[in-house]
């Protein structure tokens, strides 16, 4: 751990935006159209995953001059840019063993879900970088503070999942544009759900949000719809309650490994109240004032369809805006 008198240290140079022991022409800044940032930087998975190693064993120590950092560095934790070397550079004591990751080698673009402690609370946390020139030009952290949230998911569990993990064999694995597509009617499913579906779910489709699993779990506390399956929940019209899924980026897309890593957010207008679910039974909505979730959702695919989901979200003011707003749609 390092003293208070260390982090004040890092906080003070990052402050001024420049790495420790860098040149003025190796300044670190926030960069919101960096252009070089724009550019596909085509590498290698292993690079990708080794810069990932570099920045987590860095964010560990709590030390962001061990990081490769590109000229310009566009860098938020939570939907809010900071600074490289504020918030949980500062305040992370522990790193979870909890460990899944794929990469997006044509785009230069690498995620991990894993878990962090910081002091009294282990969170799920995660973290997408852009790598150019084997140099960290983007760096996206969503940490789900619980203790900040009015919305608390217990029973969490962060394991090992065979379906995320399973490189798929070329034949099975699907185009840029098709991955992107059933990821995108997901997020049109959802939106307004009135059982319609606009993507196709596996016959094995499973859903963890925040560490926990809410579908084929009859033990969640959101009762009867966690005891179904994804395609269930939707056919049914559980989730009429989300107004949008708004700011939509899907910022990497692991043909090998069949993930599109997609970021947004699920606006809640805070109506209807009461509605309808597909079999006429009137249920009441668990959200009745304005609210907005700002999320990272990774979507597994295989034989054309959503096998497995991966979502971490934190509660944000309503229609709050991105500092990524340049990259959706």
């Amino acid at each position: 751990m390092r003293s208070t008198g260390q982090i004040a240290a890092i906080a003070a140079a990052f402050s001024l935006c420049f790495v420790a022991g860098a040149t003025a022409d190796q300044a670190v800044q926030w960069a919101p159209n960096a252009r070089e940032n724009a550019v596909p930087a085509r590498t290698t998975r292993a690079e990708l995953y080794a810069a990932l190693d570099r920045y987590l064993a860095a964010l560990k120590a709590q030390d962001p001059s061990r990081v490769q950092w590109a000229g310009h560095v566009r860098n938020t934790e939570n939907n809010v840019a900071l600074m490289v070397g504020d918030g949980l550079w500062q305040t992370i004591t522990a790193l979870g063993s909890y460990d899944l990751r794929f990469a997006d080698p044509q785009l230069g673009q690498v995620a991990f879900f894993g878990t962090v402690t910081e002091t009294d609370e282990t969170a799920a946390f995660t973290l997408r970088l852009k790598v150019v020139d084997g140099k960290v030009a983007e760096a996206e952290t969503l940490v789900v503070r619980q203790l900040d949230s009015g919305i608390k998911f217990e029973g969490q569990k962060f394991e090992a999942k065979p379906a995320m993990n399973e490189m798929l064999p070329p034949a099975q694995r699907l185009p840029r544009p098709r991955m992107i597509s059933l990821a995108d009617g997901y997020f049109d499913t959802l939106q307004l759900n009135d059982g319609t579906l606009f993507t196709k779910f596996h016959a094995n489709c499973k859903r963890v949000e925040n560490g926990v699993q809410t579908t084929n779990n009859p033990s969640f506390a959101v009762v009867p719809v966690s005891r179904l399956g994804c395609e269930e929940q939707f056919k049914a019209g559980n989730y009429r309650y989300d107004t949008r899924l708004r700011a939509r980026r899907f910022v990497m897309v692991d043909e090998e490994r069949g993930i599109v890593l997609a970021s947004g957010f699920i606006d809640h207008a805070g109506v209807p109240h009461e509605y309808n679910l597909t079999d006429g039974t009137k249920v009441r909505s668990p959200v009745h004032r304005p609210h907005s979730f700002y999320l990272f959702e990774a979507f597994k695919l295989k034989d054309g369809a959503i096998e497995q989901i991966e979502a971490n979200f934190i509660t944000v003011p309503y229609n709050m805006p991105s500092p990524w707003d340049d990259w959706a749609r």
